[in-house]
């Protein structure tokens, strides 16, 4: 393995880390670094399997915080059998977390239905350039303000959806319906669900943690999808690129760890102004680093 390599893969794990699970774009920021830092030495379409692949670490960091909500089996102790209290513990399935996982599945129709948003789009993303900087930068800025001006219509308003169980399947198939949106990189996928959650009334912990769970199977998929992809194009793949890929999956993972922290602590206290004003930023550097260069021709 290449040490250069190695570096920018460290690199992208800690971007996908902080990124996928704040409403910034994981898929925007790493194509950015991509096209100004671009991995090289690699099989064709490594890359683009790469960004996908790290996701399913990002997705062990959510099931293991979020185990307790997530895992629909619990223990009780047996029911009192002739005047005798039995100390004898049972399984039981948990009904608020199975209807949870009814929601997500619920959620995630509007995609199946369209045979999953990247396949659907990625022929469209690549014909109108919309994986290109421009466009990524174009798309920050754009639900950037977006973020902002929702958070400032909700400043006037009382949230109607406070916790998990309150959520309606209706409200989380609306939810769902958002989702598609994030197949034009730049979008957030985490920050579009948000934001379609933050519009039905939904409290901002509560469309976090929504938002999260609803990230596990979506993103299996995602992720799946491209390595079958890759496997089916490429043949194979380099002992190197096994390196790289792990590497990039356990720095993801340590940093999705810290990042999912402080995200539903940030939520807590704050809004998501600031992210929008981040995006904002972002979007403009990148109009900067590629139209200043053209001026000073």
């Amino acid at each position: 393995m290449k040490f250069l390599t190695v570096l920018k893969v460290i690199l992208l794990g800690i971007i996908e880390g902080i990124t996928e699970w704040l409403p910034v774009s994981s898929t925007g920021h790493m194509k950015l670094f991509n096209n100004f830092w671009a991995i090289t030495g690699v099989s064709p379409g490594f890359t683009e399997m790469f960004e996908y692949v790290i996701q399913l670490a990002a997705i062990l960091a959510v099931i293991i915080l979020f185990w307790k909500t997530i895992f629909p089996l619990g223990k009780e102790k047996s029911a009192e059998t002739d005047g005798v209290s039995s100390e004898k513990m049972k399984i039981v399935w948990k009904k608020d977390v199975l209807h949870l996982w009814g929601k997500v599945l619920v959620a995630c129709i509007p995609a199946v239905l369209a045979l999953v948003p990247d396949m659907l789009f990625e022929k469209l993303c690549e014909k109108h350039a919309l994986i290109e900087p421009l466009s990524i930068a174009c798309t920050l800025i754009l639900y950037g303000v977006a973020f902002i001006v929702i958070e400032h219509f909700n400043k006037k308003r009382t949230p109607k959806i406070t916790e998990e169980s309150a959520l309606s399947y209706k409200y989380a198939f609306f939810i769902g319906c958002f989702q598609l949106l994030a197949a034009i990189p730049g979008t957030s996928r985490s920050g579009i669900t948000i934001i379609g959650a933050l519009l039905l009334g939904v409290d901002r912990t509560t469309a976090s943690k929504f938002t999260f769970v609803l990230a596990i199977p979506v993103m299996v998929g995602a992720s799946a999808y491209k390595l079958l992809k890759f496997f089916l194009e490429a043949g194979t793949m380099t002992g190197p690129e096994i390196g790289y890929l792990l590497i990039g999956c356990a720095v993801a993972f340590a940093v999705s760890l810290v990042a999912i922290k402080f995200l539903m602590n940030f939520v807590k206290k704050h809004d998501f102004k600031l992210f929008g004003w981040y995006r904002i930023a972002l979007g403009a550097v990148v109009i900067g680093a590629l139209v200043i260069p053209q001026l000073l021709k």
